[in-house]
């Protein structure tokens, strides 16, 4: 019988063949084995974990509190549970644009330490140097503009960006510095549709949306409020797809039931043993009887 071929992992190359191809394609967000499992088997081609892990699963109020270490964490689990799919690691607040050595070193950890295939950075033009040299080192590079989540105390809060003939122009600047610096592809989160087919038009990498309408080249979305998972505000730009939430509510709550009701657990799963054995163990064989010449001591008689 011969071996099972191996499962070749999607890069940066594949990704713009599907481009230069018209594929759109769905990406999506992972932040642990399980689930990067899952969406892996799905097709998805690219699996983001992105610091947004901070507030869904590690119950942060914002996205800033997240640091590298934890971003590194997360990472190692997701691309030991996705074979095929490519994972970028998203870097956090601070560990980019501070000084263009640590940029690179920082970057260099989700390669070299959690295994990821690219990193993600927010910011167009003033991230545009940075992002030059971490490719210029031989790490892909995922742009990110429009809402970006680490400056949102400088955006005014989560709002939909370039509704306005400057702020427009700037993300179509943001959008070029973004593919001159050599990334892969650019997020466009919160951009009104019409621009952000505007902004697709005139790149010559894909564009993945997230709120940014149909146009782009891909999109992508939280994990959590794509299955129902997301707990409190939902944005109105996801759709859930499934209750996954509400089936695991009511699996922990009927569980509870039978562990309270004593159905659970039966024997089914539960083992059992000799009764002779058990007869052995309490002290109740020939062997164990005091008057026996060849008694055997138990704890409580030594």
């Amino acid at each position: 019988m011969s071996a099972s071929k191996p499962v070749r992992r999607i890069t940066i190359a594949d990704i713009a063949r599907m481009y230069e191809e018209g594929e759109r394609f769905a990406t999506i967000t992972a932040y642990d084995f399980p689930t990067a499992r899952i969406v892996d088997e799905a097709g998805i081609p690219l699996i983001l974990v992105g610091d947004s892990l901070g507030m869904v699963m590690l119950g942060y109020d914002t996205t800033v509190r997240v640091n590298i270490d934890e971003m590194l964490h997360h990472t190692r689990a997701v691309a030991r549970g996705a074979k095929r799919a490519l994972v970028v690691g998203d870097m956090p607040f601070l560990t980019y644009g501070v000084s263009t050595e640590e940029s690179v070193e920082h970057a260099g950890r989700f390669l070299s330490e959690a295994y990821a295939q690219a990193v993600k950075i927010e910011g167009g033009v003033r991230s545009a140097k940075t992002m030059e040299a971490i490719v210029g080192s031989g790490i892909p590079v995922m742009g990110h503009i429009g809402l970006t989540p680490q400056g949102v105390n400088q955006l005014g809060g989560h709002r939909v960006q370039g509704k306005t003939r400057d702020s427009a122009r700037k993300l179509i600047a943001d959008a070029l510095a973004v593919q001159e610096a050599g990334a892969f592809a650019v997020v466009l989160e919160l951009v009104p549709a019409e621009l952000a087919q505007a902004i697709t038009e005139r790149l010559s990498i894909p564009t993945v949306g997230i709120g940014s309408g149909p146009h782009t080249s891909a999109e992508i979305q939280v994990v959590t409020d794509v299955v129902g998972l997301t707990q409190g505000f939902v944005p109105r730009h996801a759709r859930q797809f499934w209750a996954v939430g509400e089936a695991l509510s009511r699996a922990v709550h009927a569980y509870r039931d039978a562990v309270t009701t004593g159905d659970f657990p039966a024997e089914a799963e539960s083992s059992s043993m000799e009764a002779s054995v058990l007869e052995e163990v309490l002290g109740r064989s020939e062997l164990d009887r005091a008057e026996s010449p060849m008694s055997i001591p138990l704890d409580r008689d030594l």
